[in-house]
């Protein structure tokens, strides 16, 4: 049992990101605006990804507000409409 909690293990990596209003509430660096992936790996080998929207401090890298994917879409599909 001790040994299976070392084969799975997850990575958050950042897609991309741009700056946003707002300072962290930690240690007053800026904000950013990021599209992360999160990879659930068993073995270094992916079998569960999501991608999500976190508001981010650029400073200490602490994640200040998370959106989740279907919010997302649906931010996405209205900007879209109102263009």
């Amino acid at each position: 049992m001790v040994c299976f909690c070392f084969l799975v293990d997850q990575t958050r990596k950042v897609r991309r990101c741009k700056p946003a209003a707002g300072i962290c509430s930690r240690c007053g660096g800026g904000a950013s605006v990021a599209d992360m992936k999160t990879a659930t790996r068993f073995c270094y080998v992916p079998f569960y990804w999501k991608s999500w929207r976190a508001i981010m401090c650029t400073f200490c890298g602490a994640i200040l507000k998370a959106y989740r994917s279907k919010d997302i879409k649906r931010q996405t599909y209205q900007a879209n409409l109102n263009q």
